[in-house]
């Protein structure tokens, strides 16, 4: 089964403006912007035939090219990413099996994440979309509680059924607990890790569908799928002692960049 990775980038984000152009410091020092580290990223997944980069903008558009990605152009238009990737997969007229959105704000996504979710969606004949959840230690979700505390938006968090079918995913931690965790303990959150996985048919029918209220109450995009009756597998996967973060908010990029030099990330 044939996979193209695209990866959604825009400027005006509300949370972090010009995010995508965001400079991170490696081990070494050396700064790279966000969208070359995420399409970095994409280009180490195995058994990948194609990565672009989906923009409206011609500042990521020319920065993008500079460092060798190929980039298609999307409109103003599009209200999150999957409507983007969806856009964009229209203009590289199809053709492909399997659909990955890597989102442009997750520059530590292992490899192995987008692997075990495309090897998820292929053996779920029932599933239309698959995302990544990891289970949280107790280090991640101090982190969770930290951000809420301060009125920050940080990670998602997914809860979901014994076969994997998501059954909500929210902004807020959940489910509940009361329970206080050392850094290394595993706890009851799973994190939800920003990339999807979709069939093209259910790609092709999602910008034609209303946001409900769920969506626009989280500001989260799966929820569309879920409250029109598609299936969204949650597959888990291991951190393999590798730590993951997304950058929402103009105060993750230290958090990040003491992650890479901890992981010895370039």
């Amino acid at each position: 089964m044939s996979v193209l990775i695209i990866i959604p980038a825009r400027y005006a984000s509300t949370r972090y403006p010009a995010k995508p152009l965001a400079e991170l410091r490696g081990a070494t020092g050396e700064a790279r912007s966000l969208i070359q580290r995420s399409w970095e990223a994409a280009c180490a997944v195995e058994g990948v035939d194609r990565v672009v980069v989906a923009t409206d903008d011609d500042r990521i558009k020319d920065a993008a090219e500079a460092f060798g990605a190929e980039v298609v152009m999307t409109s103003e238009d599009c209200a999150n990413g999957t409507e983007r990737c969806a856009e964009a997969f229209d203009a590289l007229g199809g053709g492909y099996d399997i659909v990955v959105n890597l989102q442009g704000d997750a520059p530590l996504t292992p490899a192995w994440f987008v692997e075990d979710l495309v090897q998820g969606l292929r053996d779920d004949s029932m599933a239309e979309v698959a995302t990544p959840v990891l289970r949280c230690d107790g280090r991640a979700l101090n982190g969770f509680l930290e951000d809420r505390r301060a009125g920050r938006v940080g990670g998602t968090t997914a809860v979901f059924t014994t076969d994997r079918h998501a059954l909500y995913f929210s902004k807020e931690v959940v489910p509940f607990t009361s329970e206080t965790y050392a850094d290394e303990d595993a706890t009851p959150v799973f994190h939800h890790v920003g990339v999807y996985a979709y069939r093209p048919s259910a790609l092709g029918a999602y910008p034609r569908w209303s946001a409900g209220p769920l969506e626009q109450l989280e500001g989260l995009e799966q929820l569309r799928f879920m409250e029109h009756g598609r299936q969204v597998l949650c597959v888990e996967v291991e951190a393999r002692g590798r730590q993951f973060w997304e950058l929402n908010n103009p105060e993750d990029v230290p958090r990040i960049e003491a992650m890479m030099a901890e992981m010895g990330v370039a």
